[in-house]
């Protein structure tokens, strides 16, 4: 199945709705409060993601000072940290260009919450509204213009500075999901 298959992916890890996202990375770790309410199709998406290891040893390929860094790209897996900061192709592709497999439908559309604060974590896509698959990214300061097009599903509660400290190439160790449905 390609990156922009037919079909949408539906996430079948149900969601409790006091799910904590641990973000460990290579400056250290990040907590993110997802939005199960608000967003369940993303946080179910991350849950599963990030419960099957999918995240681990991903680098954050995108950085843009005063407004994201970006990760979750799996092209990113078989690269040096060097060459992701330098924006090189690795052996599965360009970094940012790589997903899952498969898409999952917008939710910033029907989420009341969807607003892009200072740490808050959202999906990226494509031109497609109903594209995000795995890449995320978390704002470096208020981001509004984005919030009637991409879909936020966290917000960091510990590790602001750590997010300051995250630069392209940097490594995601791990993501586990605190308070996730056995």
């Amino acid at each position: 199945m390609g990156f922009l298959a037919d079909q949408l992916y539906t996430p079948t890890y149900e969601v409790t709705g006091d799910e904590v996202a641990v973000i460990d990375t290579s400056r250290g770790t990040i907590r993110v409060r997802l939005d199960g309410a608000g967003a369940p199709v993303h946080v179910a998406n991350f849950c599963e993601l990030a419960s099957s290891g999918f995240y681990d040893g991903l680098k954050f390929h995108r950085y843009v000072p005063g407004f994201v860094i970006q990760g979750g790209c799996p092209n990113t897996r078989d690269m040096t940290p060097e060459q992701v900061a330098r924006g090189e192709a690795g052996p599965s592709g360009r970094p940012g260009t790589g997903g899952p497999g498969y898409r999952i439908r917008e939710e910033f559309s029907v989420n009341p919450r969807n607003s892009h604060e200072d740490g808050a974590l959202a999906m990226a896509r494509s031109q497609d509204p109903d594209s995000a698959g795995s890449q995320f990214y978390l704002c470096l300061g208020p981001q509004h213009g984005l919030d009637s097009g991409y879909t936020v599903f966290g917000q960091t509660i510990e590790g602001r500075d750590v997010i300051d400290l995250l630069r392209a190439g940097d490594v995601i160790n791990s993501i586990r999901i605190e308070h996730a449905k056995a």
